[in-house]
């Protein structure tokens, strides 16, 4: 696949900037919020075609640890189009935890979902972005203890772009730490949308540590503003985020 062009780039951050920047100015209601976003994630390859895709999440809901807003299982089957390039569909099971519209019960979605992801390498440095498609099913809320019949439902379309900066002379190697810089942006669109096409900005800024070939772990600040279905609402989080990656090719041990 070809490399994605700086110019390129630059218009999806500028687009992601705009959003962010466009909704905060329309900003009525805005709830500031502090949490911990805890995250495994593994990236599984058994052929030269094929392999798997699996993540588990963990976030509290206000002040850092006062109970838990959303779990998220996450899996999918992975098909390489070629080394840096790839193609999973999966399937997602998420807990929205009991909140305001929901006080006494928790509130389930599913969500099929479809990403083409590649990666580009820069001397040292490391790009990584996808584009994930996914079809949200939320259950409908009848009253505080009470799960309605039917769902919700929506398509979301997110842009992920990851950068890696070593801080090695050595480059991404075990024991050696890097700089990450990373954005997501979330669009909501379907019959259901009304006031919030924009659905929020995920930004994080931190340090990678990696442990091993196949393992590292990430931390540092991220800062994900929302816009909720109201329109007038929004939710500004300022999250301490934990991730750690295990990213394993069989291929290798094979050859």
């Amino acid at each position: 696949m070809k490399r994605i062009s700086k110019p390129f780039i630059i218009f999806l951050l500028c687009l992601s900037t705009w959003f962010y920047t466009t909704a905060g100015a329309q900003v009525k209601q805005t709830e500031n919020v502090n949490q911990i976003w805890l995250g495994y994630l593994n990236q599984t390859r058994f052929s030269s075609k094929w392999g798997m895709w699996a993540d588990v999440h963990l976030r509290t809901k206000e002040n850092f640890v006062n109970n838990f807003s959303t779990g998220i299982i996450r899996a999918g089957i992975t098909y390489y189009i070629n080394d840096v390039t790839k193609f999973t569909l999966g399937y997602a099971y998420v807990n929205h935890f009991p909140a305001a519209a929901h006080k006494k019960i928790s509130q389930p979605e599913h969500r099929p979902w479809q990403q083409l992801q590649w990666h580009t390498k820069y001397g040292k440095k490391r790009m990584m972005q996808w584009f994930r498609l996914e079809e949200r099913y939320r259950r409908k809320i009848l009253n505080d203890s009470t799960l309605a019949g039917g769902r919700s439902f929506n398509w979301k379309l997110r842009y992920n772009f990851w950068y890696e900066i070593p801080l090695s002379q050595k480059g991404i190697v075990p024991k050696a730490w890097s700089f990450i810089v990373n954005d997501e942006l979330h669009i909501n669109f379907g019959k259901q949308i009304v006031n919030n096409y924009f659905d929020q900005n995920r930004f994080f800024i931190g340090p990678k540590y990696q442990l091993s070939e196949k393992n590292n772990i990430q931390f540092g600040y991220s800062n994900i503003f929302i816009q909720t279905a109201a329109g007038n609402k929004y939710r500004n989080i300022n999250a301490a985020r934990i991730f750690f990656f295990q990213n394993i090719d069989a291929t290798k041990k094979i050859k």
